[in-house]
C-alpha cells in the first residue's frame, strides 16, 4: 500500500477568456491542500470519458469537486431545464462515467457540494433544480457573507457514516448552491439536513466510502470539517 494514497481530483473547465484565450481547467488550491495535508497525493483529472476507467486503474480514490453550474436535468428525469441552470456538458459527462466506474469498484468517493449533486444522480438520485421555487425558506442557500464563514448549521442523522465521522449532531457550514438533492437514490440515505429541511448530504451503506456533503469542508468552516478528509483518505488507504 502506498504511504500517501492517490487522490483522483475532478477539475472544472473554463471558457476561452481571462486566464487564457483557449479553453482551460481550474480548480481552487485549498481542494489540494484539504487532500495534502490529511496524507493523500491528489492527482487532477483532465475530462476525458474515455479514459475514466484507466485513471482509476491509476487512484486509490476519487473526490468530485463543486463548481458554477449544475447537472443536466435529463439525467435524472428533471423535466425542463430551469432558466437558472447552467450546463458544462462535456464535464458532466466525464465526472458521471468516472464516479460510476468508482462505485462499481467499491473504490472511495467524496463529492462536495456540486459534486454531491453529481453522486446522488449517480446513485440514481434526483435533484431540486431551483431551491427558492421548490422551497419556503428563510436561509440564503447561496450565503451573501465569505465562503470560510458559516453560513447556517446542519442537523446530522444519527447512525450515519457522517455521524461516525463528526462526533457530534450539528455543525456550521457554508453554503453557495442554489440547488439540491431531492431524493438521494435507491440504497442510499440523507445524513445531514439544514434547518429547513434542505438535503445538506448523503451516503450509501451499500459502498466502502460513498459520502457526499453539500458545503465546502476544505474551507475548515468548522473545526470537525476535517474530519470528513481525513475518513476519506484512511478508506482510501483500505
Amino acid at each position: 500500500m502506498r504511504t500517501r494514497p492517490i487522490i483522483g481530483v475532478t477539475l472544472d473547465a473554463e471558457e476561452p477568456g481571462g486566464y487564457s484565450k483557449l479553453p482551460w481547467y481550474a480548480l481552487r488550491k485549498n481542494y489540494f491542500s484539504a487532500l495534502a495535508e490529511a496524507g493523500a497525493l491528489p492527482l487532477a483529472l483532465p475530462h476525458h470519458p474515455e479514459l475514466a476507467e484507466a485513471y482509476l486503474d491509476q487512484i486509490d480514490g476519487l473526490l468530485i469537486t463543486g463548481g458554477a453550474f449544475d447537472v443536466d436535468p435529463s439525467l435524472y428525469g428533471g423535466g425542463d431545464t430551469h432558466p437558472t441552470v447552467t450546463l458544462k456538458a462535456g464535464r458532466t459527462d466525464f465526472e458521471l462515467a468516472v464516479t460510476r466506474g468508482a462505485l462499481k469498484r467499491d473504490m472511495p468517493v467524496l463529492g462536495i457540494c456540486g459534486g454531491e449533486q453529481l453522486l446522488a444522480v449517480a446513485l440514481g438520485g434526483t435533484l431540486i433544480q431551483h431551491i427558492p421555487d421548490s422551497i419556503a425558506t428563510e436561509i440564503e442557500h447561496e450565503q451573501p457573507n465569505p465562503r470560510n464563514e458559516p453560513g447556517h448549521e446542519v442537523a446530522i442523522e444519527e447512525g450515519t457514516l457522517l455521524s461516525r465521522i463528526i462526533g457530534k449532531p450539528r455543525m456550521a457550514v457554508n453554503s453557495a448552491h442554489h440547488q439540491a438533492v431531492a431524493t438521494p437514490g435507491p440504497g442510499a440515505r440523507v445524513n445531514a439536513t439544514a434547518p429547513d429541511g434542505v438535503v445538506e448530504g448523503l451516503e450509501h451503506p451499500g459502498h466502502r466510502f460513498a459520502l457526499g456533503v453539500q458545503w465546502h469542508p476544505e474551507y475548515v468552516v468548522d473545526p470537525a470539517d476535517p474530519l470528513i478528509f481525513a475518513a476519506f483518505i484512511e478508506a482510501c488507504r483500505k
